[in-house]
């Protein structure tokens, strides 16, 4: 029996590995279990995917559930590429391509999601570059790969979840920081990747999307050294090509099923949209930008305006046929099938629902390919075109007539501004000097853990390591630990004792 694999040594192990992922615990497995053993894990329960639970009044997907199904997919979608021979040898040539692995990097690609879902992404960002001065700012993504690595606290260590260099690899869906690694910077390729070109609003800002913070860069490219040579230094491994992908098929298809049950997807307003389309599709292709634009409100204008977008940002894959065969695929899915009788939460209704879910989720995983040679705006595994302009749509979707809703858009306002006042209530309170030995312990390890990765001769660097500590420390609560948090902060709790979790 070959002999156990130390922690450490397993942190330098890539690519697929199968020889160890066939021992009785494969240290893959090992990282799985130790994801979603880890308190970063649990608190996803109580973390938004789109809407609060709360605010919702039913039962809808929160970032734990999400995670969970993108694992499923992710998994299910290795196993078919391995279980295929030429699949699983260009897999292999390109780094590997193991179940466990992109199963355990699904699990934890969210583990650093703040309160409040994307909403909280984009505040949290703006506050810590314009507020806190971090250059780096804040990013999802990042800040899963900051967990993993950095910020859990064993005594004087700081070892993250030790995790194999394979998982974290695999977490990487965005292998580049906001501004300087690798060099040449990807937002300077024609086109850039996927996430790396700049904010439309803020050109100067770096990446919109990336996989980890300046302080993490040494670990990022400790964990993908085993695929130099492979890929392109800015590109996926195919591992966290089959968990993004994951991601889009999980977050297409939930968040239709979630509105649909809440009652916010309408058959009429989703039919006019699409039929409207279908029927006058010639004519909106006709009119320019500029009438499309003074057109918004006219039915059809909207999916018109979704394919030239797909034209101008991935025209190494759209196409006017496969759009149009989209567009009626999902009508005869969405509009004449599951949206065609309210969703009432009976058994039958469930039942519906899980069968529309399982019949997307398998059309889509069987039309996986993978390919040695991507488009600069695709990972090496990707999605067949007709099923990707399906994926497009179905998005479309939910952008169109869920997250541009005015009533939505109240909802997390109040949210924005209660994170805005939460962080300005902590760094006020961290200023004082006259309550630094009451600080909320977590706090405190936070800032002196971000003092000991900046440079001495950093500017400000102790005013940095408070930023970096109250953006970790807020992006560490739930939705509701942070609501609460904030009353107690405010004086508007009246229960002293039960809020103390928070601390």
């Amino acid at each position: 029996m070959e002999a156990p694999v130390e922690p450490r040594a397993r942190r330098l192990f890539g690519g697929s590995a199968r020889a160890l992922g066939d021992l009785a615990t494969s240290p893959f497995r090992t990282d799985r279990d130790r994801i979603v053993g880890s308190p970063f894990f649990a608190r996803l329960g109580g973390v938004t995917q789109v809407v609060s639970p709360g605010g919702s009044g039913l039962l809808v997907h929160n970032r734990l559930t999400h995670s969970l199904k993108v694992a499923q997919v992710a998994r299910a979608i290795a196993e078919r590429l391995t279980a295929d021979g030429w699949q699983r040898d260009l897999a292999e040539k390109l780094g590997g391509c193991d179940p466990d692995v992109v199963e355990a990097a699904a699990l934890a690609h969210d583990l650093g999601h703040p309160p409040f879902g994307h909403l909280g992404e984009r505040v949290l960002d703006r506050l810590a570059r314009h507020r806190l001065g971090l250059p780096d700012g804040f990013e999802g993504n990042a800040q899963s790969y900051r967990i993993v690595t950095s910020t859990e606290i064993r005594g004087a260590a700081t070892t993250g979840l030790d995790l194999t260099a394979a998982v974290r690899a695999a977490m990487l869906k965005y292998p580049w920081t906001r501004l300087d690694h690798p060099d040449p910077h990807p937002r300077l390729l024609d086109p850039p990747p996927r996430g790396a070109s700049p904010p439309p609003d803020d050109p100067d800002s770096g990446s919109a999307k990336f996989g980890a913070y300046r302080t993490e860069v040494d670990d990022l490219r400790q964990a993908r050294a085993p695929f130099v040579g492979r890929i392109a230094d800015w590109q996926q491994t195919v591992e966290a090509s089959v968990m993004d992908i994951a991601d889009d098929i999980a977050y297409a298809i939930h968040d239709v099923e979630d509105f649909y049950r809440v009652g916010v997807l309408q058959q009429g307003a989703v039919a006019a949209e699409l039929m409207a389309w279908q029927r006058e599709g010639g004519h909106l292709r006709a009119i320019t930008d500029a009438a499309l634009t003074t057109s918004a409100r006219r039915p059809g204008a909207a999916i018109e305006r979704l394919r030239r977008q797909l034209h101008r940002k991935d025209s190494w894959v759209a196409d006017d046929d496969a759009f149009a065969s989209a567009v009626e695929h999902v009508r005869e899915e969405l509009v004449d099938g599951l949206l065609a009788v309210p969703f009432d939460g009976s058994i039958e209704a469930e039942q519906y629902v899980a069968r529309f879910s399982a019949r997307w989720t398998t059309r889509l995983v069987d039309a996986i390919t993978i390919t040695e040679k991507p488009s600069l705006r695709s990972g090496h595994v990707l999605l067949a075109p007709p099923q990707w302009h399906e994926v497009q749509v179905l998005k479309f979707v939910h952008h169109r007539f869920v997250l541009a809703r005015p009533d939505l858009a109240l909802h997390q306002r109040g949210q924005a501004r209660l994170l805005g006042t939460l962080v300005e209530a902590l760094l006020e309170w961290l200023l004082d000097p006259e309550e630094e030995s009451r600080l909320p312990r977590r706090l405190h390890d936070l800032v002196e853990l971000a003092e000991a990765e900046l440079h001495p001769r950093t500017p400000d660097r102790i005013g940095r390591a408070r930023g970096r500590a109250i953006v970790d420390f807020v992006a560490q609560l739930t939705d509701g630990q942070a609501v609460a948090m904030l009353d107690s902060l405010s004086g508007r709790s009246g229960a002293l004792w039960t809020d103390a979790f928070v601390l």
